[in-house]
């Protein structure tokens, strides 16, 4: 059987004629940078999420670093976030020379604990990023409880999560700046990288679009030092296109995932926990698994697409010793890292497809 971890192709397949009209509408304008579609594909997306504004970069990551530049993080700053995560959340950290300070997990979400970040604060730190893993929201009230009564601003890292909602509220407008990814993997997939920064604060708007166009606002005038990130005209046609599709989309992985979790009933493996607070829209489909690499050696033997996300916690990665961390220190992150497995999730998945996964993966445990 063919298939596919995430299939871009299968998509892409499904809404051809308009991705194409699309792209060759642009092709024929000449119009490649900060074309129409770029400012109409702003406008959409704050209208999608009900946020004042929306600024398009060229990824995920620099969205993320955009966001801390705006707000002014640098040098001997600290900035608060979880360890288990993607590398860019606290690679933009230490590139802008601040320091990221780990909480760890909720061992049933993945999310950053928000009943450990108090103790994590000190005069320097300067923001909060909780991630919402795996296209689960973070638990922000009590995040955003501690943001303002101590001063704090939080960015939500949204990379995974464009589309979730958290009670009722759509993420990356809760908290100061949202930070989002149109990855090509994402639940929103561009063709290439792209990215985006949203937020209610005008000036907070204004800074960061000025940030990402070389701290520029009249062209050879550079009023702040600032980035070259564009989210590129194609891109924003394409994802024009795809963001009408996308609550479709996130339904049909939601259907995948409730189906998965009804297959592996009774079976050794824990699946994703759905917190009562969370729209969960499943950019990955996580087990906790025993034996875990035993079982990702057997799923490789058959062709059957799986990765970990993510093996190497934060905190004990070799880019990062300027935190002064250790294995231990973060035992919750460190036993995930251990023990979860993704399968295959994306909106085209099959019956057929889900049952043979399932079949495989209990397989494995019945004959061991």
């Amino acid at each position: 059987m063919k298939l596919q971890m995430v299939d871009v192709v299968g998509q892409y397949r499904t809404i051809k004629r308009e991705v194409d009209q699309a792209i060759h509408a642009v092709l024929d304008s000449g119009q490649f940078i900060q074309g129409k579609d770029v400012g109409e594909f702003e406008c959409a997306v704050a209208g999608y999420l009900g946020v004042k504004y929306a600024v398009g970069c060229a990824s995920g990551t620099d969205a993320l670093q955009i966001a801390m530049m705006a707000l002014g993080i640098g040098p001997g700053d600290e900035v608060i976030t979880t360890p288990f995560t993607f590398v860019a959340t606290a690679e933009t950290i230490g590139i802008l020379g601040a320091k990221p300070v780990y909480v760890d997990i909720d061992p049933k979400t993945y999310n950053i604990n928000p009943a450990s970040i108090a103790r994590a604060i000190t005069p320097r730190t300067k923001a909060i990023i909780p991630v919402h893993l795996y296209g689960q929201p973070a638990d922000m009230d009590p995040i955003m409880e501690i943001s303002r009564s101590r001063g704090i601003p939080v960015i939500e890292d949204a990379a995974q999560a464009f589309g979730a909602s958290y009670r009722g509220h759509k993420v990356c407008g809760i908290g100061a700046i949202g930070a989002i990814s149109f990855f090509p993997s994402k639940n929103l997939g561009c063709f290439g990288d792209g990215g985006m920064v949203v937020t209610n604060d005008a000036a907070l708007a204004e800074q960061m679009r000025v940030i990402a166009a070389h701290g520029s606002r009249v062209r050879y005038y550079h009023d702040v030092l600032g980035v070259n990130s564009r989210l590129d005209t194609i891109q924003a046609a394409i994802l024009n296109v795809k963001l009408k599709h996308l609550d479709r989309w996130n339904n049909a992985r939601k259907a995948a995932a409730k189906r998965y979790t009804e297959l592996f009933a009774g079976s050794p493996v824990s699946t994703p926990f759905i917190a009562p607070y969370a729209d969960h829209i499943f950019h990955q489909y996580t087990l906790r698994a025993p034996k875990r690499d035993a079982l990702a050696a057997f799923l490789k033997e058959r062709g059957i697409p799986h990765a970990v996300y993510y093996p190497v916690p934060l905190h004990i990665q070799k880019a990062f010793e300027m935190s002064g961390n250790k294995a231990g220190d973060f035992p919750l992150s460190e036993q995930a890292a251990l023990e979860v497995i993704s399968l295959p999730m994306h909106s085209e998945l099959t019956e057929e497809q889900l049952v043979f996964i399932t079949d495989a993966v209990k397989s494995f445990y019945t004959a061991s």
